[in-house]
């Protein structure tokens, strides 16, 4: 997979300027593909140079015109030829489970004290997640066709986040770190992903 065709998905969904991608970016695609601001400008450049997205201006009314961008024909066409394509295995790469491995080698507290900070992060994410869910998709069986691409990928988010969650706890009690009280350091900044609905999908929900 390329930025390319992360761009694609997101603007089939509903058509953006450059900066409303980088806000996607940073609230929800960005959990499953990340780019930085000037990768997604240099990348929207090249895709309407080669057809894949046309622009249309809009007059800022006083401030600098906005850059529109929409998927053309032809980038539907590479969207379903991509879909197409067998996905390629995705390898895990940690620099947390490296560094677990080799804890009997170094400052075995700072480890465990790392897993506990990994644990509130995991437990931050999950709850948002889980608040997400509860508020754009409360009825799985009221799902529309647009709604159920996305709930799949919030719940992967979810299932995963579980699964990370569970295997801090499970190291913490092997460690015999559980009954240990929290430290006060903060976990790290976390991007606070959401997985919305189309614009189109949740208008529609609400006149349903």
């Amino acid at each position: 997979m390329s930025l390319q065709h992360a761009l694609l998905v997101s603007l089939a969904e509903q058509e953006a300027t450059g900066y409303d991608l980088t806000r996607r970016f940073d609230r929800s695609l960005g959990f499953f593909w990340r780019a930085t601001h000037q990768q997604i400008y240099r990348v929207l450049g090249r895709m309407a140079e080669d057809g894949l997205l046309a622009v249309r201006i809009e007059p800022g009314e006083g401030r600098p015109d906005r850059r529109v961008y929409a998927v053309t024909d032809l980038g539907r066409e590479e969207l379903l030829r991509w879909t197409r394509e067998p996905t390629p295995s995705e390898q895990l790469r940690s620099e947390f489970a490296v560094k677990i491995r080799g804890m009997g080698f170094g400052d075995e507290d700072a480890v465990v004290a790392d897993i506990r900070r990994r644990r509130a992060e995991h437990a931050e994410q999950l709850a948002y997640f889980e608040a997400n869910r509860a508020k754009h998709y409360p009825d799985v069986e009221a799902l529309t066709d647009e709604e159920r691409p996305l709930y799949a990928v919030l719940r992967g988010g979810i299932l995963t986040e579980q699964s990370l969650l569970a295997w801090c706890d499970e190291m913490l009690d092997l460690f015999g770190a559980s009954d240990v009280p929290v430290a006060d350091t903060p976990p790290t900044d976390i991007r606070h992903e959401t997985t919305e609905a189309p614009e189109a999908s949740r208008t529609s929900r609400r006149t349903a």
